[in-house]
């Protein structure tokens, strides 16, 4: 029977504080990874121009969702703005299924939620280089005002003592340099012998 070195797909969690990198890592791993797959969103909110259902988003009405929440099929969500938000599991499930790993960028706690009803995933905390350098980022962008960023950052620095919960943190000091230990850390859980064995128990067989 022999080995098959792809197996499961596995679903990566990748989150921490705000301004840490999340969504430029997540960027930058679309050309160095092109081979993740990104999860996408359910949402109530309205298709902007250009925005593709089940690309994008998956678009659904409040009574669609709601219906989600109460079969159990997201993973995770939560309501900004009168608009819900959250991450279909059967989505993740087929991909995973077809042997494709999957990325979900989220914050903090949403992969709290993922955590409880998806054990297995693989959770990746990015962290920053430094607080002073996290305050840099945010005031870097240029959009609030400086009590929005103490804020922000008192709210960072609660979110950064989560990495305890987390199986690895990675550093964001560059952003190449994320990108490939995240890599690593993708090539090394492919690796493990508990996850080879567990899904093909029989792989001696015509050895």
């Amino acid at each position: 029977m022999g080995i098959d070195s792809k197996g499961r797909g596995l679903l990566i969690v990748l989150s921490g504080p705000s301004g840490a990198g999340k969504g430029t890592v997540c960027s930058a791993l679309r050309t160095h990874a092109p081979e993740l797959v990104y999860s996408v969103s359910a949402t109530t909110r309205k298709p902007r121009e250009g925005e593709v259902d089940g690309v994008n988003y998956f678009f659904k009405s409040k009574k669609e969702f709601e219906g989600m929440i109460e079969e159990g099929e997201l993973l995770e969500w939560a309501q900004y703005v009168n608009n819900y938000y959250g991450t279909p599991r059967r989505f993740v499930e087929e991909q995973l299924d077809a042997g494709r790993d999957v990325l979900l960028e989220i914050e903090v706690q949403g992969a709290k939620q993922v955590k409880e009803r998806f054990p297995e995933g693989i959770f990746i905390f990015l962290l920053p280089p430094s607080l002073d350098e996290l305050a840099s980022r945010i005031r870097g962008r240029g959009t609030e005002t400086e009590e929005a960023v103490v804020n922000r950052l008192k709210a960072a620095a609660k979110e950064l003592r989560e990495v305890e919960h987390y199986d690895y943190a990675v550093l964001n000091d560059r952003v190449e340099a994320a990108c490939d230990r995240v890599r690593s850390i993708l090539i090394a859980e492919h690796c493990r012998k508990d996850r080879l064995f567990q899904e093909q128990p029989d792989w001696l067989e015509g050895m």
